[in-house]
């Protein structure tokens, strides 16, 4: 995407385009920033490892001396040459993240992969309460419970390959009107199997085998509902469980994923000529947005954005602590003042606008989840509903469905009709609606926002200057009164 384009994007108009060629034709070069109030550039050649202090002399005095207390970090990327010993000792470093992050992602994954198979089981389980519930909720309907008689044959008599089963005795023994007798029988308590059976005009023998089938069902079917119920119970508590060690995995692997966008080098750097792979050297770019609000300013802040682009030459120095190498920085840095004046929506574009150029790792490991979620559907969410998790979505839901229907609702609809009869007008507090701003109010709040820019522009730009002059005076730099 071109950086007008993606510029546009995010609501900044009008692009910074930088004169270059001081002593032949200028060129312009667009820089992909917004067009700023005022800009300055410096570039310090040193060779001596301290170009640290220079980041941190300039926003502390931003920070403390012209009260520009918010700060935010909006880059923080690096490049090394392929054959400098800085590379080969962050390499080291990245191999144990990744190796951390894979370990992660793969539990993670088995994770999920279980989670399917919970929800699975948990769903065979509320099929077969169905059918115990149905039966005696329904005696008159017996399909459900011949269903679980069917069940009760195949699982436990072992179906008719058994000679002492329903279908085996009907077989072999002759007792040919067994299987009708016994799946027409409606649900029974135990104390109702003699009197039922009893009760039907055949031969003492067969009813005293359907007497032992009936009653060796009953008891079955009432055990295995209460060896289900508690299995369910159980499965509920354990897939409650396993969803928070997901996330719990999940939050472990974020920060992973931040340090390793972080530690890995950037490949527009790479292939830059300020970097050749055999020569010790390295890049570096950081930015800082800092902020304030100026007096009588009520939407707009006065911004100061900072951005250091270091080419240095990086020694490896033993460090005091745990006795390991890490590098000091001696080489160029270019550091370009920008100031703006800029909303909180605007500020909150910029930020999108430097997000939108780099790769966005843990979005994938959030979306990995909601796509388990989504697929495994309402079953999921009504699962952890028993175990007290509540979704964001319905609790939308439930709040919507609090204001539309209540137990007030007939008699607020009277009160309502009778106001508009009565030409009384609902105020605004008691309804929560807010009336439509008018086209006055739009361009009265518009044209503050303008002023407040213009009295934000001219704070920044004169503050910037003098942090500016008072860096180079500092540093023993040629500066101008």
């Amino acid at each position: 995407m071109d950086v007008d384009e993606r510029l546009k994007k995010f609501g900044f108009k009008k692009p910074e385009e930088y004169v270059f060629g001081a002593f032949t034709t200028p060129q312009l070069f667009k820089t992909g920033y917004p067009a700023p109030a005022d800009r300055y550039l410096i570039i310090i050649d040193s060779q001596k490892p301290n170009l640290e202090e220079v980041y941190y002399w300039l926003m502390n005095h931003a920070k403390y001396d012209f009260a520009y207390a918010t700060v935010d970090k909006i880059t923080d990327i690096f490049a090394a040459s392929e054959h400098s010993t800085f590379f080969g000792v962050s390499q080291q470093r990245v191999g144990i993240q990744q190796d951390r992050i894979t370990q992660y992602l793969a539990t993670i994954g088995k994770f999920i992969k279980e989670l399917f198979q919970m929800v699975r089981e948990l769903r065979v389980i509320d099929e077969k309460l169905f059918y115990y519930r149905d039966s005696w909720e329904h005696p008159k309907e017996n399909a459900s419970e011949i269903t679980l008689k069917g069940m009760w044959i195949d699982l436990v008599e072992g179906g008719g390959k058994n000679p002492a089963s329903v279908y085996g005795m009907a077989r072999e023994l002759q007792y040919t009107v067994l299987p009708d007798l016994f799946f027409s029988a409606p649900p029974l308590k135990p104390g109702d199997v003699n009197r039922y059976v009893d009760a039907l005009d055949f031969n003492l023998n067969l009813r005293n085998v359907l007497k032992r089938k009936l009653m060796t069902f009953i008891q079955w079917k009432e055990k295995t509902y209460e060896e289900l119920k508690t299995r369910k119970t159980f499965m509920i508590k354990y897939l409650r469980q396993h969803f928070d060690i997901i996330r719990m995995y999940m939050d472990w692997v974020k920060p992973y994923l931040r340090y390793m966008k972080r530690l890995q080098s950037k490949e527009h750097m790479q292939g830059s000529a300020d970097l050749v792979s055999s020569f010790e050297g390295s890049m570096m770019e950081v930015e800082i947005l800092l902020r304030k609000k100026p007096e009588n300013c009520k939407k707009v802040w006065a911004c100061l954005l900072l951005n250091f682009q270091y080419r240095s030459m990086p020694s490896m120095a033993y460090q005091a602590e745990g006795y390991q190498r890490g590098p000091q920085h001696a080489g160029e840095v270019k550091i370009t003042f920008r100031t703006y004046a800029w909303s909180d929506e605007e500020v909150q574009k910029y930020k999108e606008l430097k997000d939108d150029e780099d790769l966005e790792l843990i979005g994938t490991i959030d979306s990995s989840l909601k796509a388990a979620m989504e697929e495994l559907g309402d079953d999921l969410k009504k699962y952890l509903g028993e175990r007290g998790e509540i979704f964001k979505e319905d609790i939308k839901e439930e709040k919507l469905k609090e204001k539309r229907d209540t137990v007030l609702t007939p008699f607020i609809g009277i009160f309502g009709g009778l106001g508009e009869l009565l030409g009384i007008e609902k105020k605004e507090k008691k309804t929560g609606e807010k009336k439509p701003r008018s086209t006055k109010e739009i361009r009265a709040e518009q044209d503050m926002i303008s002023a407040e820019k213009k009295g934000a522009q001219g704070m920044v730009t004169g503050e910037s200057y003098i942090i500016y002059k008072n860096f180079k005076k500092s540093h023993g730099m040629i500066a101008w009164r």
